[in-house]
């Protein structure tokens, strides 16, 4: 397979001027806030090449290109192609020197993903700049090349979006994994929450859940009853009527989409709720479309990421963020 032209020129085109001046303030923004607090740990080398999949592409993939811009690697255990070029996109990241961070997916683990890049083989490569999908180059291709288009991509991060990318400490080592807290005897602060949230005593639950998950943050019974205990606390004050009017009345106000969306969950209407945050991301911008988007991850949790529905929204959020 013959790579792919893997010019820059058109970047530009692809990314929204709005969306640009606004990703390099809220970088600015975050790099000040940054230093007040004493500046930004470094990081190892070996944590520049991450392993990304369905479930953490949101946090490791769009939520870090605001930071520093993202190179992806669509692979598979099967590709000969595959097999010379990552281990040298892994060596051009630590030789990038925290410039851009590299993310391996797994096609055969992640068609989901694959299908929304459109991939029609691989190796493909991606990168992603302040939530922004920019194609690289398809199939092998030599070094050369290689290092003239991330030059171009760390050159447009930095100019379009003020990205210089995260500090690498060469003398630190990756974070250990960490240690499985066993599940420990929260049968009684479970049962705690559950009388409570019962009872209407909302806040009494929500603090329960988070006892657990502050011992034990993967329990799946803790997450799932938090944020159904935080959303019946969001809508517990809130006139139904009015806020259905204003959400007919101004399709433009993200709040009103919000809590809209929060009634239309808590009242069964599952895909009403997600697919109105779904276009309110889609027709928003910066601090409005984050809010909505995040609010929608929330309500995920709500339903669990097992279920159909939320699957589908996922792949209909992942549509209109590209």
């Amino acid at each position: 397979m013959q790579p792919r032209n893997m010019s820059m020129s058109g970047v530009v085109d692809l990314a929204a001027v709005k969306a640009a001046g606004e990703a390099k303030s809220k970088a600015e923004q975050a790099r000040a806030e940054a230093a007040r607090q004493g500046g930004v740990p470094a990081v190892a080398p070996s944590a520049l090449v991450i392993d990304v999949d369905e479930a953490s592409f949101e946090r490791d993939v769009l939520t870090r290109s605001a930071e520093v811009p993202v190179v992806i690697d669509f692979w598979a255990e099967w590709c000969q192609p595959c097999k010379q070029l990552g281990p040298l996109l892994e060596r051009l990241a630590v030789e990038y020197n925290g410039r851009f961070l590299l993310a391996k997916i797994d096609v055969d683990a992640n068609q989901m993903l694959m299908q929304q890049f459109g991939i029609q083989g691989i190796p493909a490569v991606f990168a992603v700049v302040a939530g922004q999908a920019l194609p690289l180059f398809q199939g092998a291709a030599p070094e050369a090349q290689i290092r003239e288009t991330l030059d171009q991509l760390v050159q447009v991060a930095e100019e379009r979006f003020g990205l210089t990318g995260i500090a690498v400490d060469p003398d630190a080592s990756a974070p250990a994994a960490e240690a499985q807290i066993p599940a420990g005897p929260y049968d009684a602060l479970l049962e705690a929450a559950v009388v409570a949230l019962d009872s209407g005593d909302l806040a009494g639950a929500t603090q329960a859940y988070r006892n657990v998950l502050n011992d034990d943050p993967g329990n799946p019974e803790a997450k799932l009853g938090l944020a159904q205990a935080e959303l019946l606390q969001r809508v517990q004050d809130l006139d139904p009527q009015q806020v259905r009017k204003n959400a007919a009345e101004n399709p433009a106000d993200v709040a009103a989409q919000i809590a809209a969306a929060d009634l239309d969950l808590v009242g069964g209407h599952v895909e009403d709720a997600f697919g109105r945050l779904v276009e309110t991301v889609r027709r928003t911008f910066g601090d409005d479309r984050d809010a909505a988007r995040v609010r929608l991850l929330e309500l995920f949790e709500v339903i669990g990421g097992d279920d159909p529905r939320v699957t589908a929204a996922r792949t209909a959020l992942a549509r209109v963020l590209f």
